[in-house]
């Protein structure tokens, strides 16, 4: 903030700043937009109950209809590391806009009017996490799904040996393997909507403990209806107001949700780097887009970068995972205490998450492209594929052909007739592309 700009918070914020002088880093941004929405819709709530004066409530509406739009985000200083209800933040929003309501404003008896920091902290943080994943977050996972998608099409014929333990099995397509990439992210993708639901879940009218104190009871139907009209989200009441008030629980299983799409990015993230490794001495079978120089010193080394870079974000909201798990635990009858760690870290995986989705779909997965003699190499490579004569010769002695093979550095073709296989058997079963079909390469299968 500029030494010229108005400072608009009071005592209670200034105390704030003065007793946590702890990270540096504020409250999310998004949540202190969500407590000016809210503050906005309960102004015009209690106007129409006729508990506010028309005119007061017109100007602290307005006051939080901007601090939503996010014209006052320099107003709000305190560190995210704070009481764990989230009420410094709280009363740091009800001090802004009082003063930007002006006259006759008073914090708490009309900018908080119907509301406690125990209830509508938390409903904000619900509605930031709520808003940014349905509006952010599945839309950059859809993004990724569908480029991957592409990619499997695309690679749709193209056979590779299969690895299992990291080692030679039988034959599989790349179009396969992206296709599981896709299903993964689309999987994520149905987690995270599947727990938005609970999220919406909100405990605003409870004020204090739950039983809802100080409130009109209509109060709190008001405001969702408006903040659901304004914003598009399907906001709900909660299901008990208690358990909506003490504990997090909706949050921590969205949080699981995210770690689960982080753990589906690390498989992801990790075969694509190892498809592409190379260019000579690796597996090879991938061209990832070369994107900068990948070392000072090596002249020409290019590196996964984009990858790495998800690794790196996976493994961020796995760590942010477990730190919202522990606050969730934290709930001490009619209050978790815990909220602005869990905010911090739900918000910053789901930002993460996002950003990282994107630019793995822009600059990698569309830039993709096989390598098709590297993986055709790898088919024809692949020992494995002598699985594919089981039905023919039995398990043993395609056991016997594989150690003779790979003991001689011979090629499966010459051990297995030498074996004993008939030249016909073994271009029939040893079809790859068929093999790479499963069911269609048994030799009771239908021909098409």
């Amino acid at each position: 903030m500029s030494t010229t700009e108005q400072t608009l918070w009071g005592g209670e914020t200034a105390k704030a700043i003065e007793n946590f002088p702890v990270s540096g880093e504020r409250v999310p941004e998004a949540v202190i937009h969500w407590l000016g929405r809210i503050k906005a819709a309960a102004a015009r709530a209690n106007a129409e109950l006729g508990q506010l004066d028309g005119d007061v409530a017109a100007r602290i509406a307005e006051a939080g209809d901007r601090v939503g739009a996010g014209e006052f985000d320099s107003q709000f200083p305190i560190d995210v590391f704070q009481t764990g209800s989230g009420t410094s933040s709280n009363m740091n929003a009800n001090e802004v806009m009082a003063n930007l309501a002006g006259d006759g404003a008073h914090p708490n008896d009309h900018v908080n009017m119907g509301q406690s920091s125990n209830d509508v902290f938390p409903s904000a943080v619900h509605l930031a996490a709520l808003d940014e994943a349905t509006h952010r977050l599945l839309p950059a996972l859809e993004r990724l799904e569908s480029a991957l998608q592409v990619k499997a099409d695309e690679f749709h014929d193209i056979v590779k040996s299969g690895r299992t333990h990291l080692m030679d099995a039988v034959p599989v397509t790349l179009g396969q393997e992206f296709a599981g990439y896709a299903a993964q992210i689309r999987l994520g993708a149905r987690r995270v909507r599947n727990a938005l639901p609970q999220v919406a879940q909100i405990p605003l009218g409870g004020t204090a403990t739950g039983t809802g104190l100080n409130t009109h009871p209509k109060f709190a139907e008001l405001v969702r209806a408006r903040l659901s009209e304004t914003s598009g989200l399907d906001i709900r009441g909660p299901e008990d107001p208690f358990e909506a008030q003490g504990n997090r629980d909706a949050l921590v299983e969205l949080s699981g949700a995210l770690k689960v799409v982080a753990v589906s990015l690390t498989k992801i993230a990790n075969d694509l780097a190892l498809m592409g490794s190379g260019p000579r001495a690796g597996i090879g079978e991938l061209f990832l887009p070369e994107l900068q120089k990948g070392s000072s010193i090596m002249p020409g080394k290019v590196n996964p970068v984009l990858p790495e870079v998800v690794l790196q974000v996976a493994a961020q909201v796995i760590g942010n995972d477990t730190a919202i798990t522990i606050g969730g635990m934290q709930g001490q009858f009619e209050l978790n205490v815990r909220i602005p760690l869990i905010a911090r870290n739900l918000l910053g995986s789901i930002h993460l998450l996002t950003t990282a989705s994107k630019l793995f779909a822009e600059k990698c997965i569309d830039g993709i492209q096989a390598n098709e003699e590297g993986a055709r190499r790898s088919a024809e490579s692949t020992l494995a594929a002598a699985t594919a004569l089981n039905p023919h010769i039995g398990y043993d002695k395609a056991g016997q052909i594989v150690k003779t093979a790979a003991e001689s550095g011979r090629n499966l073709r010459e051990v297995a007739l030498e074996h004993g296989v008939d030249e016909e058997t073994y271009e029939t079963a040893m079809d790859l592309r068929k093999m790479a079909r499963g069911s269609a390469a048994h030799p009771d299968a239908q021909q098409s």
